[in-house]
């Protein structure tokens, strides 16, 4: 009876080589090989296996997992519950493969329950669907999974090497249970905190990031909540570091690796700009990568923010209120940030005036234009500009662009290169007075010389005006071969109008 009783111990012992492959086997949906195995009995009952890999489906080349030591460590009184105390994976290696692959995992649920999994300096490879492209690679620090198991959610807590932008998450919550029939619909929640994310890997911008929030939902969509910080956000162009703060709600669809942003609310010096959108991959599947498309909104914001972001000058050119809407599309791809943003949008400045040297000659410009001599008050002698920009292959191109001061009105077209400065802007300015007015001595009296060539309205002149150079040099001068402008009417509401909005 005692041999009998030995005989069926050892067919039931949970610790052999057999049942122990055979539940990695259903756990994981692989086929399981191994290098060593043995058993082990004090302090409790466990066993040791080496070299472990596992191949899912067709794929007997790459191993899905493979982990040089695998120890699991059990009790006596656990072998009668069915429960195991600790398992320890040393020198994990997961490689997932590519979205959309078609590869699909079918787990067996088990009646054994798992105290404890600890997996620290286990690697996750992503697999990308570019053929030759590196993996996308998380290095797991820190990662303890409890109470594992199919009758209840498991607990979590991980630190990992984020990938992209680099810096370091820490996260910890619930997870499971895994929804066989459907894993999108598998629970999970927690709270994170994402540091030191260093943003000049992408090119044009740099800063280091930090976030920190909490998440719940299931895999398909997970809602988020959190805020983010970058006290020395800039583009790389521009040089200027702003504070940058946001509040943000969104949601992730972890099946497809795609995120939703339903609202983010970003501020940096008196500005605040609102943005929502997504970074997900294209709605027809073409390409590789994610790309982002955001909605921005700024009302009653500084002009001098937003310009002191792109201008290397320690003041920006202009102060103002500004107004604006943006749609923005910013493609996968190793371009840098400046040439590979999209953008279309409209904006508009109010009671905006240039830096005192620029202010200076449109103060000129506006009295000269009245047919006075003398400038008014500049506190009084303000510009107002609006129009429509589109960006592309870092190239700022204007629609529409409207410039108006008293006893002056503008409308123009052209470009900005946001890479080396240049200016390209074309269109006509309209005086209330002559053209030669605007000015006394040799120069009224050259001008006078030109006054018939130009177009003639009840209440003034139009010319055809060029402003080429650079940011930092600009020419500002007639374009008298510029028939296209010369022909174009300016809108009635321009003019008509005598003042500054």
């Amino acid at each position: 009876m005692v041999c009998l009783g030995l005989v069926a111990w050892m067919e039931l012992w949970p610790f052999q080589q057999k049942a122990v492959v055979q539940s990695l086997r259903e756990a994981s949906d692989s086929q399981v090989r191994l290098r060593g195995f043995h058993r082990t009995y004090f302090p409790g009952p466990g066993c040791v296996i080496e070299g472990v890999e596992f191949y899912h489906g067709t794929n007997t080349a790459t191993p899905l997992i493979t982990i040089q030591t695998l120890i699991i460590r059990g009790s006596y009184f656990g072998v009668v519950t069915r429960r195991v105390s600790n398992i320890t994976a040393e020198g994990l290696r997961i490689s997932i493969p590519p979205f959309g692959s078609g590869e699909t995992f079918r787990t067996t649920p088990s009646k054994i329950a798992i105290d404890e999994i600890v997996a620290n300096g286990a690697v996750l490879e992503f697999a990308l669907r570019t053929p030759g492209a590196a993996p996308l690679t998380f290095e797991i620090h820190e990662a303890v999974l409890r109470n594992v198991g199919w009758s209840g959610a498991a607990s979590y807590r991980v630190k990992v090497r984020n990938p992209e932008p680099p810096g370091e998450i820490a996260a910890e919550g619930k997870f499971g249970v895994w929804n066989v029939s459907d894993p999108g619909q598998t629970p999970v929640s927690g709270k994170y905190r994402f540091d030191q994310a260093d943003l000049s890997v992408y090119g044009g911008i740099a800063g280091t990031l930090s976030s920190a929030g909490k998440f719940g939902g299931v895999l398909k969509h997970i809602d988020i909540e959190g805020s983010t910080d970058t006290p020395d956000f800039e583009v790389t162009s521009g040089g200027h570091k702003v504070d940058l703060t946001s509040q943000f709600i969104a949601y992730v669809d972890a099946v497809h690796g795609d995120t939703f942003l339903k609202h983010v609310d970003a501020h940096f010096g008196r500005t605040q700009v609102v943005a929502d959108g997504s970074v997900a991959k294209s709605a027809d599947g073409n390409g590789n990568g994610k790309t982002a498309l955001i909605d921005l909104h700024a009302k009653d914001g500084r002009i001098e923010d937003m310009l002191r972001l792109f201008v290397s000058s320690e003041r920006a050119p202009m102060p103002g209120e500004v107004s604006l809407q943006a749609q923005v599309e910013i493609p996968p791809g190793e371009q840098a940030f400046l040439k590979k943003v999209k953008l279309r949008g409209d904006f508009g400045v109010d009671t905006g005036s240039f830096a005192p040297n620029t202010q200076e000659s449109i103060d000129k410009l506006s009295a000269g234009a009245r047919g006075e001599k003398e400038t008014a008050d500049p506190e009084t002698v303000l510009s107002d500009l609006s129009g429509q920009v589109a960006i592309e292959n870092g190239t700022a191109s204007f629609a529409n662009l409207r410039f108006t001061v008293p006893g002056a009105h503008s409308r123009m077209h052209g470009s900005y290169n946001l890479i080396n400065y240049k200016i390209d802007l074309r269109g006509q300015l309209r005086v209330d007075t002559k053209i030669s007015n605007t000015t006394n001595g040799g120069k009224a009296v050259l001008l006078k010389m030109i006054d018939p060539f130009l177009r003639k309205k009840r209440d003034g002149e139009v010319l055809p005006v060029r402003i080429s150079g650079t940011y930092a040099h600009p020419s500002f001068g007639l374009d008298l071969h510029d028939k296209a402008a010369q022909k174009k009417e300016l809108p009635k509401f321009l003019v008509h109008r005598s003042s500054p909005q």
